[in-house]
């Protein structure tokens, strides 16, 4: 298995996860927002087919989206002189695994790398979370990796929740 940027593939190999979005995603959104500098795509993939893949790009943590209850968690990680409106983060806007390889726990060590990739960067850029808009069914596979609700509840619309992890967390383990 190799993990490649989307770029620096020749020609992408068949991927269904099961999820046209997602699916439609890769396909035919993620060469457009790399285009556009707006998300990079990796591609993990064997000779026959594409395993997963999963897109980042930039976001934050604000005191206007989150509830005050929550953003006061939050802030509180951080020492007082340098509470701020908003913390930088770096958002995964698409994680999907082939049908496939579902259950094969490629997903939790392909956020596990994210993580330590994010750390390992933060002499270039620094951002204290990792953010995600996860698909409602997802939220549990999230909490398993240590992500936390930015909500205080789901409400029946929403078909995404935001969650955040605490990367200065792997530092102190």
């Amino acid at each position: 298995m190799r993990l490649s940027k989307l770029e620096d593939i020749q020609t992408l190999k068949p991927f269904d996860c099961g999820d046209d979005d997602l699916n439609e995603f890769l396909t035919v959104d993620a060469s457009f927002y790399r285009q556009q500098m707006l998300a990079n795509t990796f591609v993990l993939e064997d000779d026959e087919q594409t395993i997963a893949y999963y897109s980042l790009l930039n976001d934050k943590i604000s005191n206007s989206t989150v509830p005050k209850n929550l953003w006061r968690k939050l802030r509180d990680t951080i020492p007082h002189e340098k509470h701020f409106s908003s913390y930088p983060a770096v958002k995964i806007g698409r994680l999907a695994v082939s049908l496939t390889h579902k259950n094969d726990g490629i997903g939790t060590r392909l956020v596990a790398g994210i993580k330590q990739m994010l750390i390992a960067q933060q002499s270039q850029s620094a951002c204290r979370f990792l953010t995600v808009d996860a698909y409602r069914c997802a939220v549990p596979f999230y909490e398993k990796n240590g992500f936390k609700m930015l909500v205080n509840e789901i409400s029946d619309e929403a078909h995404t929740v935001p969650m955040y992890y605490d990367l200065k967390q792997l530092l102190c383990e």
